[in-house]
């Protein structure tokens, strides 16, 4: 019973637990594929800087309507979306590159968006804003979370292969097909729209936790892509039910219990991971200092071999009759 009573008992007995770990999954099934690809195109900073950006908007939105879930998603995807934008066009017409442009609209975005929150806000919208409430969801904003969570599925089965593609190998893809472009604005659109789904869980700052951490954990596991998903979906489902136990039997946040425990389960992964983790590393240095030794051993006996062999007693009237042969011939020369 104390298992039950610990484990179960809270999203049996309590619905709006129920309605946070509906929120959970949805959150994992829609950002953690997501993640994987992030991670794959060396784009996590990005991510993150992306959630940043869509503050001012959200912001705005809370601005005019107060905590309106309609005009908080719209103004954080319109944010999300004019700054992808403007750091792209800022790439591609200064020498500026495109981390350094994102990094400067992300700044500007934090701190216009905390801004705007300040004037009409008291600090507890402030932290809702930051750092979320998950515990808080309303039946409306689940709703917003699953239907964004299946508009990702369903684009992602589209676009997947040239997503594949131009992660192993971009080139390649820009010589065989001209999906690439298309294929890369569409995930775009999915990061923000999967951010927008984070901000209203796990607020702006924790918005990319469950995309990037099941992605990284699921790095230290697989080398197959479709591997690295399914595991980045079920770690961040894991992470998301122990957060939300750990959320109700300690009183502590909600959005930062789930981002600790999957941290926790990202350090266990780059411990004890199958691949490339420190252990299995380790094991293979081992193994191959094991093999130079022994092979090391074996030139060092061959050699052994080698010279006992021509100074034994067998081999002195060999060398013998060898030295009378040439003799022989040399003198009959």
């Amino acid at each position: 019973m104390l298992v039950y009573d610990a484990l179960v008992a809270p999203f049996t007995d309590f619905e709006f637990m129920r309605r946070a770990l509906a929120a959970v999954i949805a959150l994992s099934l829609g950002g953690a594929p997501i993640g994987v690809f992030l991670m794959l195109r060396r784009m996590s900073l990005v991510g993150d800087a992306m959630a940043h950006a869509i503050l001012p908007g959200a912001a705005i939105g809370f601005l005019l309507s107060g905590l309106n879930l309609f005009a908080m998603t719209t103004g954080g995807l319109i944010a999300g979306f004019t700054v992808a934008i403007l750091a792209g066009v800022v790439a591609r017409t200064t020498e500026l590159k495109e981390d350094a442009s994102l990094a400067t609209f992300y700044l500007v975005s934090l701190a216009l968006g905390v801004t705007i929150v300040s004037i009409k806000g008291t600090n507890i919208d402030l932290l809702h804003v930051l750092f979320g409430n998950i515990l808080a969801m309303d039946d409306q904003t689940l709703l917003v979370i699953a239907f964004n969570a299946t508009i990702t599925l369903i684009v992602m089965a589209v676009v997947y292969r040239p997503l594949v593609i131009e992660s192993v190998d971009p080139v390649f893809l820009r010589t065989v097909s001209r999906a690439g472009a298309p294929s890369h604005l569409a995930f775009l659109a999915l990061v923000v729209i999967n951010l927008v789904n984070g901000f209203h869980a796990l607020g702006t700052l924790l918005a990319v936790g469950l995309m990037i951490l099941p992605a990284g954990i699921a790095r230290f596991w697989s080398r197959d892509i479709t591997g690295m998903i399914c595991i980045a979906v079920i770690s961040a489902m894991v992470s998301g039910y122990a957060g939300l136990v750990l959320s109700f039997q300690t009183s502590v946040p909600s959005g930062p219990a789930i981002i600790l425990v999957a941290a926790v389960f990202y350090v266990g992964s780059v411990l004890f991971g199958s691949v490339s983790g420190l252990s299995d590393a380790a094991a293979l240095a081992h193994s191959s200092g094991a093999r130079d030794f022994s092979r090391t051993a074996a030139r060092a006996g061959s050699a052994a071999r080698g010279h006992e062999l021509f100074h034994s007693g067998r081999s002195r009237p060999q060398c013998r009759r060898r030295s009378r042969q040439r003799h022989h011939i040399g003198r009959s020369r």
